[in-house]
């Protein structure tokens, strides 16, 4: 019997049926040129969950004639790391002794597929730059988080990265009438009304969707809207898969903190670390909530360190580190007037655009600047207003209310 998940059994084996992305694979476009050329190299696939990293990163390995090693960065590590090494520098050395010798276009090619690479801390990282850097490995990795943030700068540097988006309506409904097609095998029928929700529901991930219908048929073996919507009782489907649910939960937590309802904000971290949320999200959750609420600078601080801890460390330990950042952060004095002097002026910003800068301010390198003004009559401890002389003597921070 086949136990694959429906979303491995139906995936896609080429670019002729690979859904969405037509800017990277459609005609004339980057990934089908070097695909199509087998021109392979390391890269980084940015993008929504569900939109095609996994299986376009299978398709680049097969249709270049290289060998796939696809890991997940949440259960994977150095040794893992290690071991793929070992073997591929073992092939190298069978190859060179070997008097058959495999097509040119196979050789020493080896793609490891890194699923959420932004869980790589920095020595994983650090890790595994020499195998990208020297070519034992091409390496693809995918992350649903900005790159820049989440991956060291070195292994970024030897990357392309491309961005991936979340599919279309149209897309989605390509994707769901492939996977009834593949259950109606068994005679299985899907409404448009069914299938209208399931698009909605699943925002633009085609994974979920398919692995709705998969859920759906195999607890009530239906695909009508009523067995879909049963499917969703499961609790990490609730909070994992749907957007409202994760963005919901955040905000809780975020609202509790403010309201330093210590209680309230401990429950709602649990839920997202019960749910498998990414510690590093709730962190940087944490960091912003320390300047935008907090009136003691400490709290960055410490908002900072939880953040470090989380990234180095990784689950399950740092799920203490977030918990004690939590209560800190929820029983520290609350004061927004920071955040809302700065969206002030930000505003004047935006209304006014870039208003002359008074000349006893300006920098004056050069004689010539100084005999236009420039710097002329600045004072080191000037009480007087500094800004723009449309701006004069407005008030920005005010101070904690």
């Amino acid at each position: 019997m086949d136990n694959r998940p429906l979303a491995d059994k139906i995936r896609p084996k080429n670019l002729d049926e690979f859904i969405g992305q037509n800017h990277l694979v459609g005609k004339d476009k980057p990934l089908r040129i070097a695909i199509e050329g087998k021109k392979i190299f390391s890269m980084i696939f940015w993008g929504p969950p569900g939109c095609g990293k996994t299986t376009l990163a299978r398709i680049i390995a097969e249709q270049t004639g290289a060998e796939f090693i696809g890991l997940s960065a949440v259960s994977a590590g150095k040794a893992d790391i290690r071991k793929i090494v070992e073997s591929v520098k073992n092939r190298e050395k069978e190859q060179l002794l070997s008097t058959e010798q495999e097509p040119k276009d196979k050789q020493g090619k080896t793609v490891l597929f890194l699923d959420e690479i932004h869980r790589f801390n920095k020595a994983q990282q650090d890790y595994l730059l020499p195998y990208v850097e020297d070519g034992t490995l091409t390496f693809i990795g995918a992350t649903t988080e900005n790159p820049s943030f989440e991956v060291i700068a070195p292994l970024l540097s030897r990357c392309r990265v491309f961005v991936l988006n979340e599919l279309t309506l149209e897309e989605m409904l390509e994707v769901i009438n492939r996977a009834v097609k593949y259950v109606a095998k068994r005679k299985v029928a899907m409404s448009q009304e069914a299938k209208d929700w399931l698009v909605a529901m699943a925002n633009g991930d085609a994974r979920q969707a398919i692995t709705m219908i998969e859920n759906a048929y195999q607890l009530y073996g239906k695909l009508t809207l009523q067995a879909l919507k049963d499917t969703l009782q499961s609790k990490h489907l609730r909070y994992d898969k749907l957007g409202d649910e994760h963005y919901n939960t955040i905000s809780s937590f975020i609202k509790s903190m403010r309201a330093s309802n210590v209680d309230a904000a401990l429950y709602y971290l649990a839920r997202m670390v019960d749910a498998g949320e990414d510690p590093l999200f709730i962190a940087r959750r944490m960091v912003v909530f320390a300047s935008e609420d907090v009136a003691t600078p400490t709290a960055l601080v410490v908002a900072n360190a939880v953040f470090r801890a989380c990234e180095t460390i990784g689950y399950p330990e740092c799920q203490e580190n977030l918990a004690a950042g939590v209560v800190y952060l929820a029983q520290a004095p609350k004061d927004r007037s920071a955040y809302d002097a700065y969206m002030s002026a930000l505003k004047d910003v935006k209304q006014f655009g870039n208003l002359p800068i008074p000349m006893n301010l300006r920098n004056a390198p050069t004689k010539l600047m100084k005999g236009l003004g420039y710097g002329k009559g600045y004072e080191k401890y000037n009480k007087e207003s500094l800004l723009p002389e449309e701006l004069k003597g407005k008030r920005y921070y005010r101070g904690k209310k």
